[in-house]
């Protein structure tokens, strides 16, 4: 794949979510597999670049946003990324759980039980690697 300006503008964007590390290690996750590897450079361009780099909203509020349709939606692994993505913007646990326990009374007790599980691992596992 050619990497045009939109997509250098996604990669630019992924890094910065998840940081230098983070991004290095999951692009050479990605290159292990040709499948996966067209699906990230996808998304890299077209949901990164595009989507993600739009006026009119800040990046904190698009990662909020993320946040909840994953939880609403039930995308536990989408959740796990971007809860991440969220507190690296600024959210907080308490900000962020309030935010989850707020869905439950438009989404359902059951589906946001499963998202809390998923923020209480990431919340564990973040504070562990600031160590």
């Amino acid at each position: 794949m050619t990497t045009s300006d939109v997509y250098k503008r996604g990669e630019a964007m992924r890094r910065k979510l998840r940081g230098d590390k983070d991004f290095e290690r999951n692009t050479a996750e990605y290159a292990k597999d040709p499948v996966m590897k067209k699906f990230i450079d996808v998304a890299t361009e077209g949901i990164f670049g595009v989507l993600w780099t739009r006026p009119g909203i800040d990046l904190k509020t698009r990662t909020l946003v993320c946040v909840v349709s994953d939880a609403a939606t039930g995308r536990y692994p989408e959740l796990d990324i971007h809860l991440r993505f969220a507190l690296k913007q600024g959210w907080t646990e308490e900000e962020l759980t309030e935010v989850l326990l707020h869905l439950i009374g438009y989404v359902g007790a059951p589906v946001i039980r499963d998202a809390m599980m998923v923020a209480s691992e990431v919340f564990k596992s973040v504070k562990e690697e600031a160590k």
